[in-house]
């Protein structure tokens, strides 16, 4: 069976053929970074981490673009608030260098792998952004406007055509904001005239800086092609900002994106999540009251990635219970292993066609809900046959497969956050220095319990999670 995914620009099932046989090329919208990362952007990376996982698991090869907005007005806004006084310029490029690390840091505590994607940022393509508008001028697709530059929206072919809206009902309820000077409400700034203080770059318009969906079209052409396979991002980003990368890309002469993926996104307690309500959960808070991101996943899985995903504190405890359920199982065939060994004689007819309905299952639209509930069917069979240490390692065996497409680490884990982890680190460290090393190889071995690696360097000792 091949796989369907569901394409939000024809809003139908469609079997997916990437452009080149076994290569797949996607591109995914990621943070823009001034804040610490919630569980909302924790959603849209697993999902689309999975995403790449099962390709991978199914024979591509592919190659995941997820790009970094550094340039934006919510950075410069939040710069002003975090370093009252400092030069705009260089506390901007604080304010981003320190949510982006925020950001890595919450993928890595997750378990989340970011080791092979390329991550982009915006402030490293302007020049290439700035030739990307150029070229959009001299087809007639943009226009310049004083220090500003727009994309004319009149001639873009299908506008609307992703977001499912009608150009005219568009027009009605869009106006031009003070300070604007556009031929059209609907038109958008693909560059804006610097204001005083702020972040700049050159520019044949005058200094300035970069519209944000420019970035995207800019990004996505350079590294993978005018044409890719699969562009990914969340259902608020549809309109404007995908549909806006869509008719640039377009108007510059590019087919673009093959297949457009579009995650649901995540309420608190049926809220919207928002500071003001006080319902806001980063990605630390979450762990260090929960203690294990799968956890966090395992609420994800249980719901399709373009449907809303609701995070209450009973569908947590009904993923505990789920996470608890594969770990007795997986500690019962760990006592097992190595007692007996398997051969490759040893195949169960019913551990297979399991498999084959969880590769059915992601197939279909990557239906992680009933992906899951089939690593449970074997576990089910499994528990069932405890007198057969064969089956039981067998199941082990395919359990621990599926787990890994779905990206579960399946650990009982404590997670430790960051400044405790150091704390402890510098207590070993002045064990050593009193030569005190029964307690400093102590200190060593509860971090490794607790998930986390030292390396003793020249520079000192530093520290990762284990994945």
């Amino acid at each position: 069976m091949s796989i369907q995914i569901y394409n939000s620009l024809t809003r139908k099932k469609e079997e997916f053929k990437p452009l080149k046989d076994k290569q797949v090329k996607m591109y995914v919208c990621g943070p823009t970074v001034y804040d610490e990362p919630h569980i909302g952007h924790a959603r849209s990376a697993y999902i689309f981490d999975v995403v790449r996982r099962y390709l991978k698991y199914r024979g591509y090869k592919v190659k995941f673009v997820r790009n970094v907005t550094d340039v934006d007005d919510k950075i410069i806004d939040k710069a002003r608030k975090e370093c009252e006084g400092e030069d705009l310029n260089a506390a901007t490029k604080k304010v981003a260098e320190k949510y982006l690390k925020a950001y890595h840091d919450a993928l890595e505590n997750l378990g989340i792998d970011n080791n092979d994607i390329v991550e982009p940022k915006a402030s490293e393509y302007i020049p290439k952004m700035v030739k990307f508008i150029e070229g959009l001028i001299k087809k007639g697709a943009a226009y310049q406007s004083g220090g500003d530059v727009y994309f004319d929206i009149k001639l873009a072919k299908d506008y609307g055509k992703l977001s499912n809206q009608s150009l005219d009902k568009m027009e009605a309820g869009a106006r031009v904001a003070v300070g604007e000077s556009k031929k059209d409400p609907l038109d958008f700034a693909l560059w804006k005239a610097a204001k005083e203080g702020e972040p700049s770059w050159k520019s044949p318009w005058g200094p300035g800086r970069p519209g944000w969906h420019i970035e995207c079209s800019v990004m996505s052409s350079d590294i993978l092609g005018d044409e890719f396979d699969i562009h990914g991002g969340g259902l608020d980003l549809i309109f404007p900002h995908h549909e806006n990368e869509k008719a640039q890309s377009e108007g510059a002469g590019k087919k673009f994106a093959k297949y457009w993926m579009h995650h649901g996104l995540l309420t608190i307690n049926s809220q919207k999540m928002s500071k003001s309500l006080g319902n806001f959960v980063t990605v630390t808070d979450f762990l260090v009251r929960h203690k294990n991101a799968d956890l966090l996943k395992l609420l994800f899985l249980s719901a399709h990635y373009s449907s809303p995903v609701d995070y209450t504190d009973e569908k947590i405890a009904e993923a505990k219970e789920a996470l608890e359920r594969i770990l007795i199982f997986m500690d019962k065939a760990r006592k097992i292993r190595g007692k007996i060994s398997l051969s490759a004689n040893d195949k169960f007819k019913e551990i297979d066609e399991v498999k084959d309905k969880f590769t059915k299952s992601m197939d279909d639209d990557f239906n992680t809900p009933q992906a899951l509930s089939y690593i449970f069917e074997l576990i089910s069979f499994g528990n069932k046959n405890t007198d057969n240490s064969k089956i039981v390692l067998s199941v082990r065996d395919a359990v621990t497969t599926l787990k890994n497409v779905l990206g579960l680490t399946i650990k009982e884990h404590i997670f430790l956050p960051g400044d405790k982890i150091q704390q402890m680190i510098e207590e070993r460290n002045e064990a050593r220095k009193k030569k005190d090393f029964a307690l400093s190889d102590k200190i060593r071995q509860e971090l490794e319990q607790l998930g986390i690696v030292l390396e003793d360097t020249k520079d000192g000792t530093t520290w990762r999670r284990k994945l």
